[in-house]
């Protein structure tokens, strides 16, 4: 929903979109007039994945009628999830708890029981690592500001990658593991960098002063980075919903964003990874007032 300046509620259609890279064509998915967010695609390639007032649903990447997913307890889901690299389980950030901080578990793709993997919160997913075995994602600590962490998908001991009083977000690992791209206000805007897998050698990848940059995605082939851009009606640290925005791809062989998508949406349009897995795609969400 979108709230207008007289202060009432304006109903937003969900539309759920594919660009394919090459053409730039965009095809309508599924379209609903509930609020949906964020997908992923299936490691298949036959399914995408999606949340909508705090739960899961899988749909045909063709169309068609969503499933439900059980997540057992977890039923206060926010849009931030995601699949392994051998597509058989979903991590998701849940507020189920009492206190109703976000916190992060995993369970069965096909769904099931979820296992809580970091008791503490907030915390929200955004990467996991190509061999499977470590899940990067954000949270606050003590003084609330939210840096990069990672964590064994076990379970266990976490581990901060960045300290600083800027923010960081949106962290998500390279096809061969060795680097996690991000976003961070650590340069004065909103712009897109990258660290090792062990923190270090912070480099910055985005420049325009003139866009706000969140959540990069790698394709799985390596080339392109995919991200959602802001303007600069938008303050530094947030990412709202029912704004204009534009889908941008960087390339990652050298050379300067390009625009590829201009829409209505923002918060839930691309905040996780959701590449096709041949790396001709990806999926998105854009919205629409009715």
């Amino acid at each position: 929903m979108k709230i207008d300046l007289a202060g009432q509620i304006v109903a937003v259609e969900s539309i759920l979109e594919v660009l394919e890279i090459a053409t730039g064509t965009r095809r309508i998915v599924y379209r609903t007039n509930n609020h949906i967010e964020a997908p992923n695609w299936s490691r298949s390639g036959a399914h995408l994945i999606f949340n909508s007032e705090g739960l899961l649903y899988r749909l045909p990447v063709n169309g068609g009628v969503p499933v439900k997913i059980d997540t057992g307890a977890c039923v206060k889901l926010n849009n931030d999830h995601g699949l392994s690299p051998d597509g058989d389980w979903i991590v998701i950030s849940d507020k189920s708890e009492p206190d109703g901080l976000s916190r992060l578990s995993i369970l069965p793709a096909e769904g099931g029981t979820p296992r809580m993997v970091i008791p503490h919160g907030p915390s929200y997913w955004h990467g996991w690592s190509p061999d499977g075995s470590t899940l990067a994602y954000v949270a606050a600590r003590g003084n609330r500001i939210l840096n990069l962490w990672t964590c064994p998908t076990a379970g266990g001991t976490e581990e901060r990658l960045t300290s600083g009083d800027w923010m960081d977000d949106g962290p998500d690992y390279s096809p061969d593991g060795r680097t996690i791209f991000f976003n961070s206000t650590r340069s004065g805007n909103m712009k897109l960098w990258r660290i090792r897998s062990d923190g270090s050698e912070p480099t910055q990848l985005t420049f325009e002063e003139d866009a706000r940059d969140w959540f990069p995605h790698p394709s799985p082939d390596g080339k392109w980075i995919v991200y959602v851009s802001f303007g600069t009606d938008v303050e530094v640290k947030d990412h709202p919903a029912n704004k204009d925005v534009t889908l941008r791809l960087l390339p990652l062989g050298g050379g300067a964003p390009q625009v590829i998508a201009v829409l209505f949406g923002g918060q839930g349009t691309l905040n996780v990874p959701s590449w096709s897995p041949d790396s001709k795609a990806f999926a998105f969400v854009s919205y629409r007032i009715r």
